[in-house]
């Protein structure tokens, strides 16, 4: 398309994103920018938007979307949904979050994005925008109403004004037989509305000449009967700005047009071009500013239904019919040539070009600058210069030109008009910014500049940066800030003290500064703005500065707090390669300010430092505890550690524990050894504190080698209750009886565990305290009461005994009281003792040792005394019981009537005295198995039945029925005998019942039951009983059962025969069920267990009911007896187990039988699978007729499924019959197939109209070999794309190639044919027939897939169908490289070269080359021809000069010689020379300059040819080497070259010399030849000499002559002047005698005194 003014791209073919075609619509595809493609699709699976991004690669996102309509936000990944109810909702599809929801009442027709965040909707009546932003705006905001005139008209555009101040809404309606556009035009504003006739509007902004602002335009185009117009029209005119007059212009159509309309507008503000779309796809180019038409032509072939604009070229977009995505933009390269060559229109191009800064019309900006300039249009001049394209007139010799004009005052001066233009359009260049700031500034006007610097108007650089400098520092800042001269903007913040700016420009623009000298600079300004400085110089990149120069400064001027502060921030990171610094730091802080230093160590920051240097100036400092924690020395932490003082004791205990235990342990010996007063309480804290980690053991010798016990017990008084060591305890014990500290050792007595009691004991026993309490205490916890007891009564301490049980352990008095009664004391003691103690001692503890002595009775005072006083314990109702029994006091009813004292205490002690009295004990406490074994040792078992029948225990029952029980059998005699009938509890006999059960003793309790049940008592009919007893013959004695089964008449009959039947008991089961008439379950009896279908049968008629004979049925079925079960069925007149009975009749194949069957149940059920079922039984046994009239009668059969299954039996005649009478066209085929009626099989296939039918059909015709039916199948099988491989796979399997080429080349006549077809037969043909292949692929290349047969062709090797398909698919590179590398088979010179000129990778241009040298080198000029102006001239030249083939390309070096390229001038010269053609090169060396003539000179001056060193000469006369070629000339006697070169050198002593020489050499003629060439140069004195000297005066009087008369003349024109000028004297002398003394004006008002100089800067 090179030539034409536009540019045209397809970017996307919306098919092959998937897209349907029913959804490329106006209604369901929208374009709101050049950014997504919204496309609504409709299936059955549900909705779904397609998002198609046209700015990542056409990527396609689908959603599921049930919205009515959808659009995209313009720009971002927004979506706009709208329901059928009127619901609105926006969505951000990146951040998955709804943006805005809103309900509307009315109709929404049609909705558009107006800008980024508004919508726009239009509704039956009215017109709503929709702020997306404005989160108080929550629903649509009413803007106006719809004008009457779109009434009945459907809405196809709505635009909006940049400012929204205008809109326009477009619609379109069918009327008189054409479509008629009407648009409302309403400004905001004023509130009002406009009806329009027009199709399409738009809105745009242009800025006229002589305008700072732009003008708001408003552009529609209508087509009505008379014709088409495109109006242009000025709104919101702002007042001082020029008028735009109204333009109204034609619009073509063509007359195979005659429908066509416009259906959009589009304005590019950038070119001020306007495009005008017409629905049948034909584009309009008009100037906005004039009107004028630039270009028009038909863009799309199908219709065009959506359009937007395309921001990347200020074009427009759209979307055709087909779904191709289009997009129109001007050609910038040719649309100024276009309106220049083709429209002739010089205004249009110059003002486009301006406009759009394009290119084409240089030459004419130039001329036109000149000629203004020329004729002294100076304004215009300077505004053609401003207003250029790409600047081209805007140079530093335009400025000078403008400056340099002199105008009169008070006009305005051109260089200021050209500025003000600049300012007006944009922004002024680096030269202008220069020159217009110097005057500015000068006249002191820095607001201005500074305002023109805010709005970009000025090109900062360091030159205008130090013009500025001079006037306002911060303003040349901003300026070098915006030229990024580091350097500068440095130097600036420092001047300006802005020094925390400096660090973070200097990182920002990556520059790096003299850093030291910068800091010294401002440390001597301001120190504390160094120290904020050098900070942030290290934060930014410590590695860049010398952090030893940086402290060198600060203490140069002394700064030490300064230099603290720095350092303290500098060092932060505690690096180990700073550590010098740390030492510096620290060692200055602590000889200036130890305070700080002081700190600094306590903020623990550094650990890099000289620490034996620093602990040393700490101590001398009095800073003992930084000292320590820098020492690592004891001998120095010793000599330190005793200053405490001077230390706080609190960070001495912890300085401790970061010693070693041996280094403690000599500071705290230190410690006592220099002051043990002072110093003991801080050892024992320390001590303390770090016991585990030091020991105990070694600080308690610590203390007792200093003999300090006070320091000892409070010591270990801290850690004994944590001590788990019995030697602390027993030291701490030992100090605290050192101190008297008695309340201690009680308390560890009592709450330690960890001490040695025997030790202590014997500790306290000699200790002799006078308080023993501590001693009760170790002896009570540690249960030595004996020995206690015996101390303190042998030493006489009663008192404490007294104590001992009263007050501190009464529970021990029963040891107390054993004690003394070992020791035999006095009964009065221990019985006023055990008064004193009356209700706190344990009777039972008490009792047993007392009793152990023999001396219980001692006890009656105390246990009478303890029940008097209300006490309840049963230990002392044991006792008392015990003191009776042994007195024979009544006994018998005090264990009858009492109920305090433990049966089984009491009873244990009878046993042996009376057994009796043990069992009235155990049986009051139900002592259970005591009392058994009481009574089994005695044979007491009358009253053992009695206790266990009263008992009623499960557990004990078992415990008695036990087998291993040798009294088992006595026992159970009593129970049968005595104690069961005795008992009247159902309750108690059901437990005993039950345990007999449990215990498996099934004739015992046979025994028991009978013994119940028949003879006369309370249980005889009881039902529970009955049913045990026969259950237990059951288990025990099946014999009896028949005989219970008569007898008794109260049992459960459905649990009885259901246990006789899991017993094998069939026939008791039988009679008890018809024993009580339960018919069916006995029948089941005989079916199910004794198995007898004869008998059951019997029994069936015997009883005769359906419900009997059906369950026999059942059962004769389940036994394989199927004629009996059917018969049983049809006498039941059941048909319910119809299923069961169908699926074993069809699996043993008695479909007679079965009929009978089905036809009873048919007349019962109306069932499908009982109709389907006789229809198979029909056609199994043949009986097709009968299958026929069941299915011309009322009948419920699912036919389908019934012929499917006998499809699948391969009864293919009755399934045919049944798919006819259905009608199923598709299974009829393949059935049809089955029966190898191929004809009608093909005929069911096309009324099925089904892709697998005819799959199927067409596979049978192939195997059967019917091709011509095959074909028929297969045209309706390549229409659908997805079928091909497999078809084509199926003939290329069987080898029928030439039938399957055939089958294709019938289908490319289908009306639904595709690309699949084209290319598939293109791939065939590149198998089986390649010379049809060039023949296709010259009709149908543009309905193939192009890279499927290319690979194609690349197999079959088809070189020329290769390179035909890689043209058409603008494979332009492949293309080249394929005919290179086939030049055999395919190589055509006339193509080569159409195809090399539009490849796009520009190396193939010097392969095409090398090719073509090899290979076709007579054709390599023809090519180079061709590639002149794509190539690489040089390159080219270098190519050749490689391979020595230089002369092949001489035409083309001549060619491209006018590009004046120095490599092309060098070789063709290196051609000439070699050809020894001196005229060519003379030419070359005469009209091109770029080359070096110097060498070529050279080169040529020793050349064996006249005609070269000539050259040489010549080359050496252009660059003014005057004597070397005056010296070649002479060496090969080129006098007239000599001459020549003398008088071009102008030069008086070259010629001189050169006239000399031929007077040398006695060369008249050359001499008089020179003093004509060489005149005007050679002085005549000279000349006379020489003809003196050499007596030359014949040949040089010629020359005298000529002076002579040169010198004669002159005098007359002397003379001639002189008299003139007297003459006129003599005139003006007479005027002035005649004039008047006085004027008649005077000088001040004449206007021709002195004028004052302009500048031509007044304007500022």
């Amino acid at each position: 398309m090179a030539g034409i003014p536009i540019k045209f791209q397809e970017h996307l073919q919306l098919s092959s994103a998937g897209v349907p075609d029913q959804a490329i619509g106006f209604n369901t595809c929208t374009l709101e920018s050049d950014r997504y493609v919204c496309v609504r699709e409709t299936s059955e699976a549900g909705n779904t938007v397609a998002i198609i991004d046209l700015h990542d690669n056409n990527n396609v996102v689908r959603r599921n979307m049930a919205a009515d309509s959808a659009i995209m936000h313009p720009s971002k990944f927004i979506i706009a949904l709208k329901g059928s109810t009127g619901a609105l909702q926006v969505f951000n599809l990146d951040t998955k979050e709804r943006l805005k929801s809103a309900s509307i009442s009315e109709n929404v027709v049609f909705w558009k994005w107006i800008n980024d965040k508004t919508l726009g909707l239009i509704t039956d009546t009215s017109i709503y925008h929709w702020d997306i932003i404005d989160s108080t705006q929550a629903s649509p905001v009413k803007l106006t109403n719809r004008h009457d005139s779109l009434s009945g008209c459907q809405i196809i555009n709505y635009q909006s004004s940049s400012n929204e101040n205008w809109s326009c809404l477009v619609g379109i309606s069918q009327r008189e037989g054409r479509i008629v556009g009407n648009i409302q035009l309403y400004s905001k504003s004023r509130n009002i509305s406009q009806a329009i006739e027009g199709h399409a509007a738009s809105f745009a902004l242009l800025k006229l000449e002589d305008s700072s602002v732009d003008t708001s335009l408003f552009t529609f185009a209508n087509r009505t009967p008379t014709g088409a117009k495109l109006h242009i029209i000025e709104i919101d005119h702002q007042e001082g700005a020029p008028i735009y007059q109204k333009k109204a212009v034609d619009i073509f159509f063509p007359p195979e047009a005659a429908n066509d309309f416009p259906v959009s507008v589009i304005t590019s503000n950038k070119y001020g071009v306007i495009y005008v779309i017409t629905k049948y796809g034909f584009i309009h180019l008009y100037d906005l500013e004039s009107g004028a038409v630039i270009y028009m032509n038909r863009i799309s072939s199908e219709t065009i239904f959506t359009s937007t604009q395309y921001q990347p070229t200020s074009g427009c977009m759209v979307i055709n019919r087909k779904g191709q995505v289009l997009s129109v933009s001007l050609n910038e390269d040719s649309v100024v040539p276009y309106i220049l060559n083709n429209l002739g229109n010089t205004g249009l191009a110059l003002a486009l070009a301006s406009r759009g800064g394009l290119s084409g019309a240089d030459d004419l900006y130039k001329q036109q600058f000149n000629n203004l300039l020329n004729s002294g249009n100076y304004h215009e001049a300077a505004k053609i210069a401003a207003s250029s394209p790409n600047g081209i007139l805007r140079t530093p010799d335009t400025i000078m030109r403008l400056k340099n004009i002199q105008i009169a005052p008070g006009q305005i001066s051109p260089i200021l008009k050209y500025f003000s233009t600049l300012l007006d359009k944009g922004s002024l260049n680096k030269i202008e910014s220069i020159e217009l700031a110097r005057p500015v500034l000068q006249q002191d006007k820095k607001a201005l500049f500074e305002q023109w610097l805010k709005e970009n108007k000025l090109e900062s650089s360091e030159e205008l940066g130090d013009i500025v400098r001079g006037f306002d520092l911060t303003l040349a800042l901003a300026v070098y800030l915006r030229a990024n001269v580091p350097v500068k903007v440095v130097a600036c913040f420092a001047e300006l003290g802005e020094f925390d700016k400096i660090l973070a420009y200097c990182q920002k623009v990556n520059y790096t500064p003299d850093y030291p000298t910068l800091l010294q600079n401002i440390v001597r300004i301001n120190p504390e703005k160094g120290v904020e400085f050098a900070t942030q110089l290290v934060q930014q990149d410590s590695s860049k500065v010398d952090l030893e120069r940086i402290v060198d400064i600060f203490l140069g001027q002394n700064l030490i707090q300064q230099l603290t502060a720095f350092l303290l921030d500098a060092l932060k990171d505690n690096l180990p390669e700073q550590g010098h610094l740390q030492t510096r730091l620290l060692e200055v802080n602590l000889m200036n300010a130890p305070q700080v230093a002081d700190a600094i160590l306590g903020n623990e920051m550094f650990t890099h430092f000289d620490r034996p240097r620093i602990a040393q100036l700490c101590e001398r400092a009095g800073l003992f505890q930084r000292a320590l924690e820098l020492y690592d020395d004891l001998k120095d932490i010793k000599k330190v550690v005793v200053n405490t003082t001077a230390i706080n004791a609190e960070w001495l205990i912890i300085f401790f524990g970061k010693l070693t235990v041996d280094q403690t342990l000599e500071c705290l010996h230190e410690l006592l050894k220099s002051n043990i007063r002072q110093n003991l309480q801080l050892v024992v804290q320390a001590a303390t504190k770090y016991s585990d980690l030091i020991g105990s053991l070694n600080l308690i010798k610590l203390f007792e080698e200093f003999k300090t016990y006070e320091g000892l017990y409070y010591y270990l008084q801290t850690i004994v209750n944590l001590s788990q060591d019995a030697d602390v305890v027993f030291k701490f014990i030992e100090a605290a009886a050192k101190v008297n500290q008695v309340q201690e050792i009680e308390r560890i007595a009592r709450d330690n565990s960890y001490y040695n009691p025997e030790k202590v004991k014997n500790f306290l026993k000699d200790a002799k305290l006078e308080n023993q309490l501590p001693l009760i205490i170790v002896c009570d916890r540690h249960n030595f009461i004996h020995d206690l007891v015996l101390y303190l009564y042998h030493n006489q301490m009663f008192k404490f005994i007294e104590v001992y049980v009263q007050r501190v352990n009464p529970s021990r008095t029963p040891e107390v009281i054993a004690g003394l009664l070992d020791v035999d004391c006095d009964e009065s003691i221990i019985k006023a003792l055990l008064q004193s103690v009356v209700g706190q001692v344990p009777i039972e503890a008490l009792v047993t040792e007392v009793e152990k002595r023999n001396r219980l009775k001692i006890l009656l005072p105390f246990l009478e005394a303890t029940l008097n006083s209300g006490s309840q314990e049963p230990a002392v109702y044991d006792a008392l019981a015990k003191i009776y029994i042994d007195s024979n006091n009544n006994p018998e009813k005090f264990l009858k009537e009492n109920n305090n004292y433990n049966p089984l205490v009491v009873g244990k002690y009878c046993e042996k005295r009376d057994p009796y009295l043990a069992f009235i004990a155990y049986e009051k406490g139900q002592n259970d198995y005591e009392l058994i074994n009481i009574t089994n040792e005695n044979s007491m078992y009358k009253y053992q039945a009695r206790y266990l029948v009263a008992r009623a225990n499960p557990e004990l029952w078992s415990f008695v029925l036990d087998p291993e029980n040798i009294h088992k059998r006595s026992l159970i005699d009593q129970v049968v005998g005595t104690a069961v009938p005795e008992s009247d509890s159902p309750e108690n006999v059901s437990i005993v019942v039950k345990s007999f059960m449990e215990n498996d003793l099934p004739n015992e309790l046979i025994e028991v039951l009978e013994k119940l049940i028949f003879e006369p008592s309370a249980f005889n009919d009881n039902q529970n009983l009955q049913n045990l007893l026969i259950l237990t013959a059951i288990k025990a004695d099946k014999s009896k059962v028949a005989n219970y089964i008569e007898r008794l008449d109260h049992y459960e009959v459905n649990d009885i025969t259901k246990i006789a039947i899991e017993n094998n008991l069939y026939e008791e089961a039988f009679v008890a069920y018809n024993k009580h008439e339960l018919h069916s379950q006995a029948l089941g009896v005989l079916i199910d267990h004794i198995m007898s279908l004869d008998r059951a049968e019997q029994y069936a008629e015997k009883i005769d009911t359906p419900e009997l004979w059906s369950q026999l049925g059942k059962a004769q079925l389940d036994g394989m007896r199927l004629g009996d079960a059917i018969e049983s069925y049809k006498k039941a007149e059941d048909p319910s187990n119809y299923s069961e009975v169908i699926q074993i009749s069809t699996r043993a194949g008695k479909d007679e039988e079965l009929i009978s069957y089905l036809k009873m149940a048919r007349a019962k059920l109306r069932e499908p699978i009982i109709d389907n079922q006789l229809l198979i039984s029909y056609a199994l046994t043949d009986r097709l007729n009968d299958l026929k009239d069941l299915l011309n009668s009322p009948n419920i059969a699912d036919a389908e499924e019934v012929g499917d299954r006998l499809y699948e039996e391969k009864n293919y005649k009755a399934a045919k019959i049944l798919y006819s009478n259905i009608s199923n066209w598709a299974k009829l085929a393949s059935t049809l197939v089955y029966l190898e009626d191929y004809q009608s099989a093909v005929d069911c296939a096309r009324k099925a109209s089904n892709i697998k039918v005819w799959k199927q059909v067409n596979d049978a015709c192939i195997e059967n070999k019917e091709f011509r039916l095959a074909q028929i199948c297969g045209l309706n099988l390549i229409v659908h794309a997805e079928e091909l491989p497999s078809l084509v796979e199926k003939y290329e399997y069987n080898g029928y190639f030439d039938e399957l080429i055939s089958l294709f080349e019938q289908g490319l006549a289908l009306e639904r044919a595709h690309m699949g077809m084209f290319t598939e037969l293109a791939t065939l043909y590149s198998k089986y027939k390649p010379e049809k292949m060039m023949e296709h692929l010259k009709l149908f290349w543009s309905r193939i897939n192009i890279p499927k047969v290319i690979k194609s062709c690349e197999s079959a090797h088809l070189w020329p169908e290769l390179i035909f398909l890689y043209c058409h698919y603008d494979e332009w590179d492949n293309a080249a490289l394929a005919m290179m590398e086939r030049s055999a088979d395919a190589f055509d010179h006339t193509s080569f070269k159409e195809m090399i000129v539009k490849v796009a990778n520009l190396e193939i241009y010097y392969k095409a080359i090398n090719f073509y040298m090899a290979e076709q080198p007579h054709l390599i000029t023809d090519l180079l021809t061709v590639l002149t102006a794509r190539i690489d001239v040089a390159r080219v030249v270098k190519i050749f000069q490689k391979t020595d083939n230089l002369p092949m390309i001489k035409p083309f070096l001549i060619a491209v010689q006018n590009q004046n390229n120095s490599v092309v001038n060098n070789a063709l010269h290196d051609l000439l020379i070699e050809e020894e053609d001196h005229k060519s090169l003379r030419d070359s060396v005469d009209n091109f300059d770029r080359y070096d003539p110097i060498d070529l000179a050279q080169r040529l001056e020793k050349h064996d040819l006249i005609f070269f060193r000539q050259i040489s000469a010549h080359l050496y006369k252009k660059n003014k080497k005057w004597p070397k070629s005056i010296g070649l000339s002479k060496e090969d006697k080129l006098w007239k070259d000599a001459i020549e070169t003398a008088a071009v050198s102008q030069k008086p002593e070259i010629c001189e010399d050169l006239l000399t020489y031929f007077v040398d050499i006695g060369n008249k003629e050359c001499y008089v030849a020179t003093l004509y060439t060489c005149y005007d140069y050679i002085k005549p004195d000279v000349v006379e000499e020489v003809s003196w000297k050499k007596s030359l005066g014949d040949y040089t009087k010629p020359y005298v002559l000529s002076v002579m008369r040169e010198e004669r003349n002159m005098l007359i024109d002397l003379h001639k002047d002189l008299e003139e000028r007297k003459s006129k004297q003599k005139e003006q002398e007479k005027e002035d005698e005649n004039a008047p003394i006085m004027g008649n004006r005077l000088l001040i008002t004449q206007g021709n005194g002195m004028m004052p100089q302009y500048t031509g800067m007044s304007g500022f």
